[in-house]
């Protein structure tokens, strides 16, 4: 039996796409940790949902803290993680 193909576009119900995006991640998740161990590569893989909460794998816990507490942004000199989720906020709000 073959899979069918999916039409790729946004899911328009709100539950299924919740549902959805819980599957697919750990999926994502688990093939950047095969990649990891097949390659010997770091990896570090940084995904929102749609409400703004934080999903992180990284092969190196130094990795992950590393870019997140070295990367900043050039205008308001803010961690980026932070100024990311004040974008997602602001705009959950408007």
């Amino acid at each position: 039996m073959v899979r069918q193909r999916i039409q790729i576009r946004k899911i328009d119900n709100l539950t299924a796409r919740q549902v959805t995006f819980s599957k697919r991640r750990k999926g994502v998740f688990k093939k950047a940790q095969e990649l990891s161990t097949l390659c010997d590569a770091d990896i570090a893989l940084i995904v929102f949902s749609a409400t703004g909460k934080l999903f992180e794998y990284a092969s190196s816990r130094v990795l992950a803290r590393a870019f997140f507490m070295a990367v900043d942004t050039t205008i308001t000199g803010t961690p980026l993680l932070y100024s990311y989720r004040g974008c997602v906020t602001c705009s959950m709000s408007n």
